[in-house]
């Protein structure tokens, strides 16, 4: 894939930048580790700093020193979980402020006026997603609700003049099948540059995400990019890849690592468990990241227990160069065929590693 800022080698997983930084990590740092494309969010941006302030130095791409790919998303997850704080009409969406209490009013013309004045890679609609479980009726109104707003963002003609930033739609409908491919269908007919499966793991269970997942990336071509919002476990990204996906974000690799979980090829891996106190070992071998390159389970566990923010640090350095040479080593499987069976050898499970006692995190999100 290819934006104003480069090549994107797919499938790819973005980190998440929700406040134009990924939590406790430099650019450089992201680079370093085969980062190529990143998420932002929106919504957040325009209540904070502001769009305009933004525009002002430069650009999203200057105003965080990344000069690779950035996605934007709109920021309509967010504002429809807010359990009731939001009024929503076919002319847009109205919600408080978090940081101020305000009311905000969003139309489907203001977020591409927001995202034009970041000046991103490529902007996501406005878009209403529906909890689960949820009526018929009402995922079915929020569905062609977000079509008759992704048809005027499509229409809103506010590209930067700088850049060819691309426009992707996002499928809705609930966990119902006739409405989801009924969304996939008329997205489709709007031509648009790449298509998103949204409304996906909120709540209803692995089984039944990978099903609608199967028949709604079927319903997508597949000459155009296709990204599974908000999904990133890895035993999800394997099977969705494997459904034709091609583009990741979620925010469980750096969270997990503020949080003391670290990712391996073997498993999840709890830092704070007492086992690690006197352990020389790195958080996996093999593993050529600056953390394991450079440091012991022992050590990484006294940071943590310490308070210390560098903990935080390694560990979600850790976690996302994992995600991005697995990435890696998907992309490798694909050309030379042999995805099948790297699927296949892959752990099927990422739960805890069963050995010791299992203690919390002293950190939440």
């Amino acid at each position: 894939m290819e934006t104003p800022h480069g090549k994107v080698k797919t499938p790819f997983f973005m980190p998440v930048a929700t406040q134009a930084t990924v939590k406790t990590l430099t650019p450089e740092q992201l680079q370093e580790i085969g980062t190529e494309a990143i998420i932002c969010n929106a919504y957040h941006l325009a209540l904070r700093p502001g769009e305009e302030v933004v525009k002002g130095m430069g650009g999203l791409h200057r105003f965080m020193g990344w000069s690779r790919t950035i996605v934007t998303d709109s920021g309509g997850f967010q504002i429809f979980s807010r359990n009731g704080l939001s009024r929503v009409s076919d002319e847009g969406v109205e919600f408080c402020s978090p940081f101020t209490g305000e009311r905000v009013f969003l139309s489907p013309e203001k977020v591409m006026e927001i995202q034009s004045s970041l000046g991103s890679d490529i902007a996501m609609p406005l878009d209403h997603c529906v909890t689960y479980p949820c009526p018929r009726e009402e995922a079915r109104q929020a569905m062609l609700r977000t079509h008759r707003w992704t048809r005027r963002c499509a229409g809103a003609g506010l590209k930067p003049a700088t850049t060819a930033q691309a426009l992707f739609g996002i499928v809705q409908g609930g966990m119902y099948k006739d409405l989801r491919l009924e969304s996939a269908r008329g997205l489709v007919e709007l031509g648009l540059e790449g298509y998103a499966v949204g409304g996906l793991s909120v709540g209803e269970g692995r089984e039944l995400m990978l099903e609608v997942l199967e028949y709604t990336a079927e319903a997508l071509p597949w000459e155009k990019p296709r990204y599974l919002m908000g999904v990133g476990a890895p035993e999800d990204i394997l099977d969705a890849v494997a459904l034709g996906v091609d583009m990741f974000d979620c925010v469980l690799p750096t969270r997990n690592g503020r949080n003391g979980t670290v990712f391996t090829r073997k498993g999840r891996l709890k830092i704070l468990n007492s086992r690690h106190k006197e352990d020389p070992r790195p958080l996996e071998e093999g593993c050529q990241c600056y953390a394991c390159s450079n440091f012991s389970r022992a050590y990484l566990r006294h940071l943590f227990l310490s308070g210390e923010i560098l903990a935080m640090t390694l560990l979600s350095l850790h976690n996302l160069y994992f995600f991005q040479h697995l990435m890696m080593d998907v992309q490798e499987a694909i050309l030379t065929g042999n995805f099948g069976q790297f699927s296949k050898t892959f752990p099927t499970s990422q739960k805890e590693e069963r050995e010791g006692r299992k203690e919390m995190a002293l950190w939440t999100s």
